[in-house]
């Protein structure tokens, strides 16, 4: 990664610092600054990267094969393939690359390198790798189940005839993205068993990919910078910077959107957000997505694993009282997996199936052998609506006996814990990679291998440790299944069971509320992006 310029250094320090109460800041014309809390980011690899925040980050640097219609998300469009076809019998699929492209290096972009970055995500074995191993590629037939034609196809061959559209969501997220092989070949390292890192290390903190900004500067805990990138296919973006302070508590980043410090506000709690809904100089900007809000229960733990004691918890949240308060801009009350918007998705009257009932849980503690309760530790992350919806949790435990011991920790801390399946409750957030029940089903329901060993980190089951016969077959049975109304029937089935038996006890979907300062304009987003191309001021 290139040095940065001193006036990009002194732009980004003075940003840091705070103005005087009198004075009224205003941010560069040619630059969008941000504030959010971005202690989740532990690295910019694409086949490592599993927090929200960094996905969004990086999405906005790289480019992938396919693309999602930025207004119709569940629509396919083309990004780095221009074109793609599947053959008769369903198993192979061809990309066609857009000629004359190039990485900002100034190396051409390939079939090849667009088959050694799937390779990598693959061989890596980080948790991503399970966007390509639940299709049914594996590591040690990479090489023969991805390969490039030529120089402009590339070609991909599974197993099975998985329903088209939804294999190909897969090339959609950053497990899609082209990365620039040339380029990071020369920072390749070992890993601690002696094996090729295939530049993990170095991806750490760069990126090499072909996309509409690239990755200046990532100071852990406090502050990323993106710089524009002139040579980009679709054309220069309006803004030259995108500057993103770390800036963890809601107060904070009010203050500094109403001062004009910043543009952007991305964690403010309800009252912040109705104060910027009052004020005539700023504005909300609101988009669906299809991120849950939930808390996860360790089916290890001796009381947790049963489930009546998890039914007994679904009834102690006031789902439609937060809908009103806390969660007023932030979140829809929703139970069930898949969310809503996704194709399978229960109805509303049907996925908003729990209220807050004291007398029910007592019954279903009771039943448990539990009603005089019992002693759990639940973890949560710093981020808005955490603490609010932890506290909440916990009041309403106590009112049945259950003591809930809270502790907070940063998100790095709290997602090293999940997949570690060192905790006993803990309060998570989830985003799905496509707008179809399956992606959660996929990850929420389906486990693949529960051992300890298998260490399957981007299975929320594995976390749980939740592994029941009949959902595994009913998610394979629906992913398989072409009739679309025949899938809708096994969704609806696999939701209201799973909310009678699953680990996870979901309570909101989440609102992405941009708060901004009226001269921000075009800034576009939905259920699974937040395009930076499109803002200007």
């Amino acid at each position: 990664m290139r040095t940065l310029s001193s006036t990009i250094l002194a732009a980004a320090l003075a940003f840091g610092l705070a103005a005087p109460a009198s004075a009224q800041s205003r941010t560069p014309r040619d630059t969008l600054v941000m504030a959010w809390n971005i202690d989740a980011i532990l690295t910019m690899d694409p086949a490592q990267v599993g927090e929200v925040v960094t996905d969004e980050i990086i999405r906005n640097v790289c480019d992938p094969l396919i693309q999602l219609d930025a207004q119709d998300a569940a629509k396919l469009t083309p990004g780095l393939a221009e074109r793609w076809e599947v053959s008769e019998d369903g198993l192979t699929f061809t990309f066609h690359l857009r000629r004359g492209l190039k990485h900002p290096s100034g190396n051409p972009v390939t079939a090849q390198d667009a088959a050694w970055s799937i390779q990598r995500v693959l061989q890596l074995g980080f948790g991503n790798a399970a966007q390509y191993t639940q299709w049914g590629l594996a590591e040690d037939k990479a090489e023969q189940q991805v390969r490039a034609l030529d120089d402009h196809t590339l070609q991909v061959t599974v197993p099975q005839p998985w329903p088209p559209q939804l294999f190909l969501y897969v090339f959609t997220g950053r497990q899609g993205f082209v990365l620039d092989r040339k380029a990071i070949e020369p920072h390749v390292g070992r890993r601690a068993d002696g094996s090729s890192d295939r530049g993990n290390a170095w991806l750490k903190t760069n990126l090499a990919c072909i996309g509409p900004y690239r990755l200046a500067r990532w100071t852990a805990s406090d502050t990323v910078i993106l710089e524009r990138q002139p040579t980009w296919w679709q054309g220069e973006v309006p803004l030259r910077r995108i500057i993103i302070r770390h800036v963890p508590e809601s107060a904070a980043q009010r203050l500094q959107l109403e001062r004009g410090d910043i543009d952007v506000a991305r964690d403010l709690n309800a009252e912040d957000l109705a104060a910027v809904d009052a004020n005539p100089a700023l504005r909300l900007n609101a988009a669906l997505r299809h991120q849950l809000y939930y808390i996860g229960a360790n089916m290890q733990h001796p009381i947790l694993g049963k489930d009546e004691v998890r039914m007994a918890m679904r009834y102690l949240v006031d789902y439609q009282g937060l809908e009103r308060t806390v969660m007023r801009y932030s979140g829809k009350a929703w139970n069930s997996f898949a969310p809503q918007g996704a194709f399978g998705a229960l109805p509303l009257d049907r996925g908003l199936a729990f209220r807050l009932d004291i007398e029910k849980a007592r019954e279903h503690l009771a039943r448990a052998g539990h009603a005089d309760g019992f002693t759990v530790r639940l973890i949560h992350g710093t981020a808005f609506p955490s603490r609010d919806i932890a506290q909440h949790f916990q009041a309403n435990a106590a009112r049945v006996g259950i003591k809930v011991e809270i502790e907070q920790m940063a998100a790095g801390q709290l997602f090293s814990r999940m997949r570690d399946r060192n905790f006993e409750l803990a309060f998570l957030a989830w985003s799905p990679g496509y707008p179809d029940a399956d992606a959660n089903a996929s990850r929420h329901v389906y486990n693949p291998d529960n051992r300890p060993e298998a260490k399957q980190t981007m299975f929320l089951s594995w976390r749980a440790s939740f592994d029941r016969e009949w959902f595994n077959d009913a998610v394979q049975r629906a992913r398989l299944e072409r009739d679309p109304d025949k899938r809708v029937a096994l969704y609806y089935e696999i939701q209201e069971r799973f909310m009678r038996e699953g680990p996870f006890m979901y309570n909101f979907q989440e609102f992405r509320q941009l708060a901004m300062r009226r001269e921000v304009q075009g800034l576009a987003h939905h259920a699974f992006q937040v395009y930076y191309t499109t803002a200007r001021k």
